[in-house]
């Protein structure tokens, strides 16, 4: 039953093209690493730059308005965005902090601070015929929420003892600079740009993609230049897995306990399970560019939403299809 979804997920370009990115980062870290041959990072704040516009002006404010009144689904979503996922990361320190790397533990936090996907969590809550408004409301204001309550929430961290991190105020206006914007600036030209874009939303896709694989890449080489793979071997990556699926599972099970508490309808449900969930890798990596910079540690932070996104894709995909199967009311 499940190997059509792993046939499936192998068939993912991108997720092919992280793999490949983070293969040629680790043997051929000179060019892509602060500094390198392909001076990386003197380009990534205009790839950045370019993503969140796009992200601007394909977003429909229709669609956000669709979904607005619906407060006890947002409630349950943002609720299990920004808090459920730090006080999970709380207890999962308590218990096994002192046996993981502390710069792979930042990246577990750093994890738990990121808003929600879009793309995928409404892709996910159309095919379990979910509450698709109330998907693309939530994903959407689970992002904008993002670029003030991720930086704050890693500043925590930065401050409890964290590493490789800016302090609060310079990221959110770092942030805000980079990513609020040009996403403003998308927004703002809409109206006039919006159709001709969404005819060419093929390349806009591959855009977007190719900056974050570029991110990736960049990262990867800073991060082998900073002896990751020298210094921890394979354990870390087996750590950074297994806790990326244990912190999935244990926030879809409560997501759905919870919608079901409250007496959600399968339709709410399906949203706040797929959305609830879900973690951002589109703006997770230029948020730890920004927040990180060319930090050795850099590489351990992204390693767990790198792990984590194949992940949500998988399980998510299986669960979608299980709600679709139920009988139409």
């Amino acid at each position: 039953m499940l190997l059509p979804h792993l046939r499936r997920l192998l068939r993912d370009r991108f997720l092919l093209g992280m793999l490949l990115a983070v293969g040629l980062a680790v043997l051929t870290p000179q060019f892509g690493r602060s500094g390198g041959t392909l001076h990386l990072d003197a380009v990534s704040n205009a790839g950045i730059f370019t993503v969140f516009f796009l992200h601007g002006i394909a977003l429909s404010m229709q669609s956000l308005r669709a979904g607005l009144l619906n407060w006890r689904l947002h409630t349950l979503v943002q609720a299990h965005t920004f808090l459920v996922f730090p006080l999970l990361w709380l207890a999962l320190d308590a218990l096994f902090g002192a046996w993981v790397p502390q710069g792979l533990m930042l990246g577990f936090w750093y994890l738990c601070a990121l808003p929600s996907t879009i793309s995928s969590s409404v892709a996910m809550t159309a095919l379990g015929r979910g509450n698709v408004p109330g998907a693309i409301f939530n994903a959407t204001l689970s992002s904008l929420l993002g670029i003030v309550l991720t930086p704050l929430l890693v500043s925590l961290m930065v401050a409890h003892g964290g590493e490789g991190g800016r302090g609060p105020g310079e990221a959110i206006l770092n942030i805000a600079g980079l990513l609020l914007a040009p996403f403003v600036l998308g927004q703002l030209l809409r109206p006039w740009l919006g159709a001709w874009f969404a005819e060419r939303k093929r390349w806009t896709g591959l855009i977007d993609r190719g900056v974050i694989l570029m991110l990736v890449y960049g990262s990867f080489c800073d991060a082998t230049a900073g002896g990751l793979w020298s210094d921890y071997g394979a354990g870390v990556l087996a750590t950074a897995f297994a806790g990326s699926a244990l912190l999935l599972a244990i926030v879809l099970g409560l997501s759905r306990r919870a919608a079901r508490l409250f007496g959600f309808s399968v339709e709410d449900e399906v949203a706040a399970v797929f959305c609830g969930s879900k973690k951002t890798l589109a703006s997770g990596m230029p948020m730890a560019k920004l927040l990180f910079g060319a930090s050795p540690a850099l590489g351990l932070v992204v390693l767990p939403i790198l792990l984590y996104h194949p992940l949500q894709l998988f399980v998510c995909s299986v669960m979608a299809e299980r709600y679709a199967a139920r009988p139409a009311r």
